[in-house]
């Protein structure tokens, strides 16, 4: 896995999708090479968004959005990132 964070706050990581991938709103059940964002809302809710590695079209992960929890957003992102790496249709 390999993660960084962006100008606008959001923080993204490249991993591969567990057995039975990661669910989306928009098409279902996507698996392999992934990137997945966690991205900041002022509201203190995060979007978590997911697509194919390299590809120009993201998608919701299904939960989407999340409370920030006291432990701030990257904490967030790790368990989110670790839930992708499990797989078993994984949401937020």
């Amino acid at each position: 896995m390999t993660a960084g964070a962006a100008d606008d706050g959001r923080i993204v990581s490249t991993l591969a999708a567990g057995p039975g991938g990661a669910m989306t709103d928009e098409v279902g059940v996507i698996t392999g090479d992934v990137t997945l964002a966690t991205v900041p809302a002022a509201d203190g809710t995060a979007r978590v968004e997911i697509q194919y590695t390299d590809a120009d079209e993201w998608y919701t992960l299904t939960g989407s959005p999340v409370p920030v929890p006291p432990d701030g957003l990257a904490a967030l992102h790790e368990r989110l990132v670790a839930r992708v790496e499990s797989g078993g249709a994984a949401r937020a």
